[in-house]
């Protein structure tokens, strides 16, 4: 699979990661399946969080003895330092590792996040100090607005953003491309997530990937088209594909083929797909 740098931090991640989500609720030995699967195919970059349910520990035990090999990034979405730094040692713990390649704030979305992270005894003081103790190499922030995404990147020097980026949001929301073009400026790693997304649920219809809170792509050959138009993207690194295996299955087929960027023809018929369809972000 393809590897492309992340950002300024000169490290090759895989195309393609793996969202630890994937192994929520499953059988550790299949999780071990998975994960080990994952890596023969050049996955190297793993990303998981606290609030995956029991994802930590199931990736924890499934990297035993792979540990060094992989790329692995977690996040706190508390916003305190206190509360930052506690989360970090249970997800060390957790994750039967004693440091992170990447650890970032989970999920800013408001101004309160932004103002409380930021300010005295913040979330960015926790990382700036996990940092400085080596129990991460890098630190960055994921983010579900483009404001704040925007405000983070000129308040403090990230060396990664996780933002999702997607062809419905981007055509239909315009939520996206001014993040892109700003962490792109900035040099800024940039990880990518909701790229296989395609519309919010219906009200009461019933989630057909339990995992996933949204309608997913899950047709191959728009799911690949989705797909390479976010790793088309100036500066983005890697996509992590939605938090389901059969989905993650799809993305890794597509991944593990000659990457080829996205062609104004194919760019035109998704702007035709995405009509009618209302986009995951902004809720």
């Amino acid at each position: 699979m393809e590897k492309r740098v992340l950002g300024k931090t000169g490290e090759k991640l895989s195309i393609v990661g793996f969202g630890g989500i994937v192994v929520s609720g499953m059988e550790q030995s299949n999780a071990n399946n998975v994960v080990a699967d994952a890596i023969d195919k050049g996955v190297n970059y793993f990303d998981v969080a606290p609030t995956y349910g029991d994802a930590e520990v199931k990736l924890g035990y499934a990297l035993e003895g792979k540990r060094n090999n992989v790329f692995l990034a977690c996040k706190a979405e508390e916003r305190t330092k206190d509360g930052v730094m506690k989360q970090l040692e249970q997800s060390l713990k957790n994750l039967r590792t004693d440091h992170f390649d990447l650890y970032q704030m989970h999920s800013m979305t408001t101004q309160e996040d932004f103002d409380t992270a930021i300010g005295p005894n913040g979330a960015v003081e926790a990382l700036v100090e996990a940092k400085r103790k080596g129990l991460t190499r890098y630190i960055g922030f994921s983010a579900h607005s483009v404001e704040i995404a925007l405000k983070l990147i000129d308040a403090f020097d990230f060396d990664t953003i996780l933002f999702p980026t997607n062809w419905v949001n981007f055509f239909n929301a315009n939520f996206g491309p001014q993040v892109v073009e700003k962490a792109a400026q900035k040099g800024m790693g940039y990880l990518a997530i909701k790229a296989m997304a395609m519309t919010p649920l219906a009200e009461n219809e019933a989630r057909a990937y339990p995992n996933c809170w949204y309608k997913p792509v899950d047709d191959p050959e728009l799911a690949a088209l989705a797909l390479r138009f976010t790793l088309s993207q100036p500066g983005v690194t890697a996509a992590i594909p939605p938090g389901d295996p059969n989905l993650f299955k799809l993305a890794l087929s597509i991944g593990e083929k000659p990457f080829e960027k996205i062609t104004d023809e194919e760019i035109e018929l998704l702007k035709q797909r995405a009509k009618g369809l209302k986009s995951v972000f902004p809720q």
